[in-house]
């Protein structure tokens, strides 16, 4: 590109050659001087926008502080809207813990007072010798994101907890572990002289010594599978535990259950008597698992602490027995 300059005081014509480069780097050096001066008279006008007093210019001015004001709030509200949404979660989380604790603890016999679920946790110690230091917005969605993890790790261990201390229950109530009649015993489990041949024999379960009509429990709940006279256990009630495990009720005077009936742990099944191969009146309590006696103290011991262990039992003497049989 060539520029030919003419004027009355020079001789002759005079021409400028122009490349692109010059094009170019003339542009860019008037827009950086436009750029400059407008960003300069920019600060200018909000460094003594206050000074100047000029309405149109404060009003720019406290546009754009309200425009940062606005996003900076909007920031923080979305930023609360999270938080809140997290602590309603919590909250849901702790209700359900209180109350998987309520029914741990009635099912464990504890009083939910005695845990006090809900009081506020007893906090303190001396002031930090550290410099304190405020949390940030990020430091504390992490803390809330920690605390929300440990709940529900605490609501799986409780839910566990709960579901083996429920199966813990419905097994001990099929155990039978509660005595039959309060009364007092005769023939212990084990080898004994048999009343009738005077033979070494095996007894396979427990005598009380109890007068006839005495009510007699089902030790721990189930179906009733037999409920009729047996030519050595006289009328004899036996009840299906599950899990191969049957109790037996003999010598009775009276029958109060059928075959088929569901009963529960602690009911009236019958009525003592001497009926069956038997000396006097007194009720036979067995225990049997896979159709094998087996003591029944380990058993009730669960449900009586008082009863001595099950390998040192006292024998009664045989001139102290009043009933014997099976």
């Amino acid at each position: 590109m060539q520029i030919i300059v003419i004027s009355d005081r020079l001789a002759k014509a005079k021409s400028i050659s122009l490349s692109l480069r010059h094009v170019l780097g003339s542009l860019a050096l008037t827009l950086a001087v436009v750029l400059g001066l407008t960003a300069a008279l920019y600060w200018l006008s909000l460094r003594f926008a206050a000074d100047l007093r000029l309405p149109m210019l404060h009003r720019l001015v406290l546009a754009a502080q309200k425009s940062e004001h606005d996003r900076t709030r909007e920031f923080m509200q979305q930023n609360l809207n999270a938080m809140a949404v997290k602590i309603g979660e919590m909250q849901a989380q702790l209700t359900r813990l209180d109350a998987l604790g309520e029914r741990l603890s009635s099912l464990a016999g504890i009083k939910s007072s005695d845990l006090h679920l809900g009081s506020p946790v007893g906090l303190g110690g001396a002031t930090s010798v550290m410099p304190l230091q405020d949390l940030s917005l990020r430091d504390l969605e992490a803390q809330l994101a920690a605390l929300g993890r440990n709940m529900d790790n605490r609501a799986d261990v409780y839910g566990v907890l709960d579901s083996q201390l429920r199966d813990l229950i419905v097994r001990r109530k099929v155990m039978p572990t509660m005595l039959p009649v309060h009364a007092p015993r005769g023939s212990g489990f084990g080898r004994r002289i048999d009343p009738f041949t005077g033979q070494w024999a095996m007894h396979e379960g427990i005598d009380f010594e109890v007068d006839v009509g005495t009510p007699v429990h089902a030790a721990a709940g189930g179906v009733v599978s037999f409920a009729a006279f047996h030519p050595q256990y006289g009328n004899l009630v036996e009840i299906d535990h599950g899990n191969d495990l049957v109790t037996r009720y003999a010598h009775l005077s009276k029958i109060l259950v059928k075959p088929g009936d569901v009963v529960m742990r602690g009911r009236e099944v019958g009525l003592s008597g001497a009926t069956g191969r038997v000396t006097g009146p007194h009720l036979h309590f067995e225990v049997r698992y896979k159709d094998v006696a087996v003591n029944p103290d380990r058993f009730l011991a669960a449900s009586d602490p008082t009863l001595p262990d099950v390998k040192g039992r006292i024998t009664i003497p045989l001139a102290s027995r009043v009933a014997h049989g099976d």
